[in-house]
């Protein structure tokens, strides 16, 4: 996951580098919850929120920072040995070498606290309502019926894709969809199978972040291209698409090319805009309401997708499309369950890996463990802000911050973290889509200043309403179960943030109709072409897969794995083949 921040999922946005940014602690005690302070403490926002709106124009002084400030004070939030590193510390301008950087902020490896996000509207300055600068489009489909006259979909072919050099084999769309009276759009980009379109299932892929765009996910793991240094496209012959026709939906706005002069601060404000979109998105393009329908995506999506699902299942009987399974990679579904496998995996123990702490830093995480688990047990029984951001805040900390201090790539615990979001290539990826001519054949909005794989205003807004910790998520799976949804859950059994223990361990744990069967099964082998490329264990509606050699990003890492598992899912009636092969 992410502290907060990373892409796509990608990558949840390292919180840790939140902290860095912006938050300030002074006390170096133990953390301890006062419940009594909380009145107080709600007063004190009223009263902040006041004063900074009248006196302060500074973007960076957020008054929900001030607060934060307050509430790990009054509850007692301390730092000792854990500590989180001061804000003055971190945002001083000063030129200090980066060994006395890494002192300041001695739980962050520089190649982290060095990550450069970008936090200003990468929408053209004077731009505050955006119709007038959007781009033509081929066509506009609006359903009033269903969705009032606040949405529409502008949808436009991809003309010259020989000249793009991203997909040749297969027709393409792009274009938006429109919340008018919120000022949201919406970027997409739909790829149809480079097989049988009329016949393939389509999958709407979405990465994390929260606040991270999901053509991170089109470039750099399952798309028809990624991206080389000469920022040229290269052809990607296991592209998920090969079998299937992918959506990639940017959303929240102010993500990638999606835009807007408002904010989504939570997963589940962003769920009714994505049914809507999936009802403009077939209602365009009919030819695929008989083609089964999959949401897939990894990382924050953990939360995304079940949410999702659940809008589009319980909330709109009156939809016009079906959805027939979701898929969920190394995703943050249940913290409460996933957090005590950060020992385990950072401390090898039954995973797979050896241990990359000390073994005093392994009993350190063991020993702050109880004070967390305690706090996301509150945020479970509350769900409150006042709950859930300070057991984001210790538990992100104690429990990740050792790993991040090693200087190792949280996405893969084999590799060092170089670059941006600790991987060189990484970067590419922006540069492409920041050119001009690739803009214009994409039809991204002229006011569109420039894109960004991930937006830390996002996180930061979802961090303060508590959405990274809160239990619906998982509920939301049990709904889904309940209702007979497949659920595919696979991790990559090399990434650190969302490591396949806490994934596997949440699975078992997780009461269903079957609960006592999955929850008793072992894993067995699973084979790709004669390879042992994994394990796996279903029981119901429920299937579970632990990828050998994966990271954070699966279909990066094993791409022939990856595809192949997809194909069995998706072809193949929402199974898993002992056996399987890439068709």
């Amino acid at each position: 996951m992410q502290l907060p921040l990373t892409s796509s999922s990608l990558l949840l946005l390292p919180l840790m580098t939140l902290l860095l940014n912006s938050v300030s602690a002074e006390h170096q005690d133990a953390f301890k919850m006062n419940y009594d302070n909380v009145n107080e403490l709600k007063n004190n926002e009223i009263m902040n929120s006041k004063n900074n709106n009248k006196n302060n124009n500074n973007p960076t002084s957020d008054h929900r920072f001030q607060l934060l400030d307050e509430i790990m004070i009054k509850l007692g939030f301390a730092t000792d040995d854990i500590g989180v590193s001061s804000s003055s510390s971190f945002n001083n301008n000063n030129n200090n070498d980066d060994d006395e950087r890494s002192k300041k902020n001695p739980f962050f490896p520089t190649c982290l606290s060095d990550l450069n996000f970008k936090v200003e509207s990468h929408l053209k300055k004077n731009d505050k309502k955006f119709t007038k600068t959007q781009r033509e489009s081929e066509f506009t489909v609006k359903n009033v019926e269903k969705l009032g006259d606040n949405y529409q979909l502008r949808v436009n072919s991809i003309k010259n894709p020989e000249k793009l050099g991203v997909e040749v084999l297969a027709d393409q769309y792009s274009g938006y969809l429109d919340v008018e009276d919120e000022d949201k759009h919406f970027f997409f980009w739909f790829f149809e199978s480079r097989n049988e379109p009329s016949k393939d299932p389509i999958i709407l892929w979405l990465n994390g972040g929260p606040g991270c765009s999901s053509l991170t996910g089109l470039f750099f793991e399952l798309g028809p291209s990624s991206i080389g240094p000469d920022l040229r496209p290269i052809h990607n012959p296991y592209s998920w698409n090969k079998n299937a026709s992918v959506i990639f939906l940017d959303q929240p706005v102010n993500v990638g090319y999606s835009y807007s002069s408002n904010s989504i601060s939570n997963t589940v404000s962003a769920g009714k805009d994505v049914y809507a979109f999936l009802e403009l998105f077939f209602q365009k393009f009919p030819q695929f309401l008989q083609n089964e329908f999959h949401i897939a995506g990894e990382s924050y999506a953990g939360h995304y997708i079940p949410q999702f699902a659940k809008e589009i299942l319980v909330d709109h009987p009156e939809r016009s499309f079906e959805l027939q399974s979701v898929m969920i990679g190394n995703g943050l579904t249940d913290p409460l369950n996933q957090y005590p496998y950060y020992h385990d995996m950072a401390c090898g123990v039954k995973s797979g890996y050896k241990s990359v702490l000390s073994e005093d830093e392994c009993d350190n995480m063991l020993d702050t463990l109880p004070r967390c688990l305690s706090l996301i047990e509150a945020c479970y029984s509350t769900e409150s802000v006042w709950t859930c951001v300070p057991a984001s805040l210790y538990c992100n900390n104690a429990q990740m911050g050792p790993y991040q201090q090693t200087g190792l790539n949280v996405y893969d615990i084999r590799k060092p973290c170089v670059g941006e979001l600790c991987y060189e290539d990484m970067k590419y990826i922006d540069e492409y889509l920041n050119q001009d001519y690739v803009k214009k054949a994409v039809g991204a909005d002229e006011n569109i200043e420039q894109y960004q794989s991930c937006n830390m205003e996002i996180n930061q807004n979802f961090l303060f309403q508590g959405d990274w910790m809160k239990p619906i998520f998982k509920k939301d799976v049990q709904t889904l179960l309940d209702l007979e949804l497949p659920v595919l859950i696979y991790a990559g059994d090399k990434d650190f943030i969302c490591n396949w223990l806490g994934n596997l361990g949440w699975t078992n744990e997780l009461e269903y109709a079957d609960h006592t069967e999955f929850s008793s099964k072992d894993l067995e082998a699973w084979f790709v072409d004669g390879e042992e490329a994994g394990e796996f264990k279903n029981a119901g509606y429920l299937t579970f897969v632990r990828n050998y050699d994966g990271g954070h990003m699966v279909p990066y890492d094993q791409p022939e794995a990856a595809l192949a598992m997809i194909q069995s899912w998706t072809l193949k009636g929402q199974k898993i083949e002992k056996n399987g092969t890439v068709y």
